[in-house]
């Protein structure tokens, strides 16, 4: 990488998906969803993806967020990251 910094390749506005993922809780999903809520107000909770694991004991969640800056997702992450409930988000 020679030192150099990494800049962001995203144009903001841009639609960004999220996969988070973590133990099948039946409050799992609007955690997450309270979390995502507070970062990108306009989310539609009615978009979020939802696949279990085959056997039954994780949920992957899939949140496509209208972002507007990279700030922005960072804080998301960050939160969602930090998230008791929360084993890993892509």
């Amino acid at each position: 990488m020679g030192g150099r910094s990494m800049t962001t390749l995203l144009e903001f506005p841009c639609d960004f998906p999220l996969k988070i993922m973590g133990a099948s809780d039946p409050g799992f999903a609007q955690a997450i969803a309270d979390v995502v809520l507070r970062h990108a107000p306009d989310f539609d909770v009615a978009t979020m993806e939802m696949r279990p694991s085959k056997a039954g004991n994780y949920l992957s969640l899939t949140c496509t967020v209208r972002a507007v800056s990279q700030a922005q997702l960072d804080a998301l992450y960050l939160e969602l990251t930090s998230h008791p409930m929360v084993k890993v988000v892509l």
